[in-house]
């Protein structure tokens, strides 16, 4: 038996594979059967060991698999793979002599230029939109207005061997000359902002380059050029070398991640990387979320210093691609902006932190707890402050490295507390000039300071590039400016945080239960959420995460108005809307919507204010909810720079840490996740050079339409195609087919094959247009324009033909026939004016009747997210019902929510789904946010007033507690000194006595 044991295991591990040629169709593999197994050994969510991988390996072989490789085989043709054609991990060694491992970000963008399922999605330019909505980053003010020309992709390829470039002089078709500055998207073609120019009479045509643009916006006047003849050519033409050249964008995240999966911590410092030039619903996808480099000893910043040498070599060698024509293309990379958290925001900012006297990374309000509680001081922490900036901070962090060149320590920290600037890349150098400092004067104690300052601050000119931080020598990055607003942490892990906390902290335990009863009858039709299990809510209140925070915060209102006082209701409220004016996909009216931001951000800080005003002053996130206007005119929706999706690809990265044995963790995790990259981009179609023929080359052909076939590849793979439904189209009842997950009190029992006359649609006020005696066949749902998955029972907003008007209904019966498609909505109408209580828009049935209207399928807009008016109907757990346990009825009982009749509605402006929607077909007057004070300054005076009372009332405590605790400790001291027989500590009257000298201890006899 062990010498058969011993074959068969030789025959997993070394065998070879029954057919030796190559299959082309599954190229670079040998086998389909070796391409297979390299795919499940790559799923990014479901790891698989070598263990394993080796029993998957003999089972194939006991099954007679035809094929069937070995596990060395595997190996061996993976670690080809890599070597050929795979994102390289690279060996660094950071400044401060720690080693870590990069995939190199040049292979992993140039993958999406090489993919063409990917690169028809690259945006290049700046764009002006048509209909004016702002929905991408390109779209907003930062691509348009605010970045640095030189950053942007510096030429226009015109065809035929055509290319203009940037700064550079060339001809209009009319005639005119002009220097490009910006090259923009307007109505589909490519425009300039351009200065003009004026030419002498002495120069001719043949010194210029003809531009073949038929649209062109002059913004600036030509009296501003001066200095543009010392540009030209444009540098960027030499380095292209006649191909197109263009400009990436990348988003850069860091975070510290646990490398493990239980609660054991084990820190990795990550480093992610997204393709900015993709529209947002492909960088949302988990596919587009690259690891760039993980390490537990370099942080953040040192890796990023690596990644910046590696994007600055790009604008001296930019990156070939080649494209399926076999046309090639070169591009070059830039840092477009850090959407972490708040801690590492201030991290990359060179920020003290939160806790600092200046809490703010973005601009220079706050000051001691003194100021800040003052009238001006108070208010100010409300507001913006002067902004903060790269030049700013890099001459504040020079000054504390010459007096780090001085060895004086407490300069230092009184600049960072003064100034609100300590870089915790930069203060490594300091502490060790301040120690190199010591060593100098220790080592020749006849030099004087100012002798060893020069000796030093030689060595700091020397290595100014090792001194700070790569975020602050970035060109075309501003830390201060391109870290946006993370909406994540901020508003679900912040101010709803903060008031969730203060609610259900005081709340008794019928008040909790009765909360769970509500949370648990929600209508979620047009939430978008997860089912909502409200006793975990309540029972893990203090543990939530974000998922549970969003459903929280959509719904709160409708369920805590006598939960809560009226101060936290109207706090309630006013987080409610900013969340929901946040979560929009897309924002119409660029100025109209940051004011309804900056209105609902004055309403939270100020409920906030009354709340608990230390809060104002101690939690950065209330101050920086300021920012948000600027942040969203820069950079469009803040969905855009969430970052939902870096913190989910966490669980990746743990997938890859656990399998490490630990003593290369950085190598280990990089090199998998690197194959993992590279087969993402062989199963979608990319092509790559082969660095053993040099040939650009891609997949075989069935290996491309793999993917396409196996829909359960894409969810492994985190790839979506994002082919939406047509609208109108619906689902129907299957014939003949009970579902087991419907319970049987729940299930229809009606006929599937239906006529309008045995529906509602009898009672229909259109009901007279189509024929009641036509058969019809009942559907379970259908799909709106905006996509959405209208189920019978939901509401939604829709066209009604005849009138032309739009209209709100909950939707009755979905009906189909071979050539039309209907729905039988029952019709509100929306009140004029809003729930004074609940400040949203409330619907009601007119004049109390029921009524219902016919509507094609095609009219439906969008599923609406609708409440019923508990309140005012009084609605109780009334109703009692089997506790459902292992998806069974058992014979405990729960107590629930059922709804009395009420013919008054709520439409929930709080819902994220479809939140810029409901706002373009409601009024405004319904919709926007109304300001809670008009006069904030003298409201923000009052609250002040109190708080330094209450501070001074605190700081008396606090002395008071520790005089106490003093007098305390002292009186133990002198109860121990009393039990072992020392004198008491002289009173102010009695003379200090002199101590006894002890007496020796005598020695035992040796024989006792």
């Amino acid at each position: 038996m062990p010498a058969n044991h011993d074959a068969v295991l030789n025959q997993i591990l070394h065998g070879h594979s029954a057919a030796s040629t190559s299959n082309s169709e599954w190229s670079p593999y040998n086998t389909k059967t070796m391409c297979i197994l390299d795919i499940i050994d790559n799923f990014p969510r479901t790891r698989i060991s070598d263990s394993l991988m080796k029993i998957i390996i003999w089972a194939m072989k006991e099954c007679g698999v035809q094929d069937t490789p070995s596990f060395y085989a595997l190996r061996k043709t993976q670690e080809n793979i890599r070597k050929t054609q795979g994102v390289p991990s690279v060996e660094c060694k950071s400044v401060q002599g720690k080693i870590f491992y990069l995939n190199d970000p040049r292979t992993i963008i140039s993958h999406d230029w090489a993919n063409p399922s990917i690169r028809k999605h690259i945006h290049i330019y700046p764009e002006i939109p048509e209909d004016g909505i702002v929905r991408e980053v390109w779209h907003a003010e930062k691509w348009r207005k605010d970045m640095d020309p030189n950053v942007l992709s510096p030429m226009y390829d015109a065809g035929n061997g055509r290319h203009y470039y940037v700064c550079e002089l060339a001809r209009m078709k009319d005639g005119s000359f002009i220097i490009p500055v910006r090259w923009v998207i307007s109505k589909g073609t490519v425009c300039a902002d351009a200065f003009s120019v004026q030419i002498g009479s002495d120069v001719t045509g043949e010194n210029f380059t003809y531009m073949q643009l038929s649209l062109l916006n002059i913004s600036i006047d030509s009296s501003t050029a001066t200095g543009y003849p010392s540009k030209m050519p444009n540098p960027y033409r030499k380095v292209a070398g006649g191909d197109p050249l263009y400009t990436s964008f990348v988003d850069f995240f860091g975070d510290d991640v646990s490398g493990n999966r239980s609660k054991s911590w084990n820190k990795h410092n990550n480093t992610y990387l997204t393709h900015r030039n993709l529209p947002r619903k492909l960088l949302q996808q988990e596919f587009h979320i690259h690891l760039i480099s993980t390490s537990q000893h370099a942080t953040i910043s040192e890796q990023y210093c690596d990644v910046k040498k590696i994007i600055d070599d790009t604008h001296k060698n930019p990156v070939r691609v080649e494209d399926e024509s076999g046309h090639t293309t070169k591009f070059m990379i830039q840092t477009h902006a850090e959407p972490s958290d708040n801690p590492a925001q201030s991290d990359v900012a060179a920020h003290i932190g939160a806790k600092g006297n200046y809490p703010c990374c973005k601009c220079h309000a706050g000051g001691s707890e003194i100021e800040k509680s003052s009238d001006e001081g108070f208010h100010a922490m409300f507001l913006p402050g002067n902004a903060r900036n790269t030049c700013e901070i890099k001459a504040e962090l020079e000054a504390q490295v010459q007096l780090a060149c001085r060895g004086v320590v407490s300069p230092i920290e009184q600049r960072q507390t003064d100034s609100g600037t300590k870089d915790a890349y930069t203060q490594y150098w300091i502490d060790y000039l301040i120690n190199r400092h010591k060593e100098i004067k220790a080592s020749d104690p006849s030099l004087t300071k100012d002798e060893i300052q020069r000796q030093l601050l030689d060595w700091v000119k020397v290595n100014t590039d090792k001194i700070y931080s790569g975020f602050l020598m970035t060109e075309g990055f501003d830390p201060t400016k391109d870290t946006p607003i993370e909406i994540l942490h901020t508003i679900l892990l912040g101010i709803v945080k903060y008031i969730w906390h203060y609610s259900h902290s005081k709340w008794k335990p019928d008040q909790k239960q009765l909360y769970s009863q509500r949370l648990q009858a929600t209508d979620t039709h047009g939430l978008s959420i997860n089912s909502i299990r409200a006793n975990y809510i309540i029972n893990y209140a203090n543990s939530l995460v974000g998922r549970q925070f969003k459903t929280i915060i959509q719904t709160a209102v409708f369920h805590l108005h006598d939960l809560v006082d009226d101060t936290h209701f109207k706090a309630w409220k006013a987080v409610g809307q900013l969340s929901a004016l946040l979560w929009h996909v897309q924002i119409d009216n660029m100025d109209e919507y940051c004011n309804d931001i900056a209105v609902a951000v004055a309403n939270v800080q100020d409920t906030f204010a009354l709340i608990d005003p230390t809060k104002i002053i101690r939690k950065i996130k209330i101050h920086l909810l300021a920012h948000l206007p600027e942040d969203i005119r820069a950079f469009g929706p803040l969905l855009g720079v969430i970052t939902e999706s870096f913190e989910s690809f966490n669980a990746v990265f743990r997938f890859c840490s656990v399998l490490s044995n630990h003593l290369a963790p950085s190598r280990d995790i990089s090199r998998q996740t690197a194959d993992q990259e590279s087969m993402k981009h062989r199963l979608t179609g990319g092509r790559w050079k082969d660095l053993n023929t040099g040939e650009w080359t891609s997949a075989g052909t069935s290996l491309q339409n793999f993917l396409q076939s196996q829909p359960i590849l894409q969810t492994m793979l985190g790839w979506s195609d994002h082919k939406s439904e047509k609208p109108g189209s619906v689902v129907s009842i299957p014939a003949g087919k009970k579902d087991s997950r419907i319970p049987a009190e729940k299930e229809d029992s009606r006929p599937r094959v239906v006529t309008l006359d045995e529906t509602n649609a009898k009672k229909a006020v259109n009901r007279h247009s189509f024929d009641g005696t036509a058969t019809w066949i009942r559907c379970k749902s259908v799909v709106a324009a905006s996509s959405d998955s209208c189920p019978i029972g939901s509401w939604v907003f829709c066209r009604l033909p005849v009138k032309e008007i739009t209209v709100i209904g909950r939707i009755d019966e979905i009906l189909a026939s071979e050539n039309k498609n209907i729905v039988i909505l029952e019709e509100f109408e929306v009140a004029s004016s809003r729930d004074t209580f609940f400040d949203l828009p409330y619907i009601f049935r007119r004049q109390d009747e029921v009524s219902f209207v016919i509507v094609p399928s095609q009219d439906l807009l969008f599923i609406q997210n609708v409440q019923h008016d508990c309140r005012t109907a009084k609605c109780s757990a009334t109703g009692v019902r089997n506790l459902k346990q292992e998806r069974k009825a058992s014979d405990m009982t729960e107590s629930f929510i059922q709804h009395k009749p009420n013919d008054r509605f709520l439409i929930n402006l709080n819902a994220f789904h479809n939140a810029h929607l409901v706002r373009q077909v409601l009024p405004r007057e319904l919709t926007s946010p109304i300001p809670l004070y008009i006069d904030r300054r003298s409201h923000h005076d009052k609250i002040a007033d109190g708080l330094r009372e209450n501070l001074g009332q605190k700081k008396k405590e606090t002395q008071k507690k520790r005089e106490e605790t003093q007098q305390k400790k002292r009186k133990a001291a002198a109860g121990q000194e009393q039990e072992m027989g020392r004198p008491q500590e002289p009173t102010q009257n009695q003379p200090i006595q002199p101590k006894a000298r002890p007496k020796k201890r005598a020695r035992k006899d040796k024989g006792s």
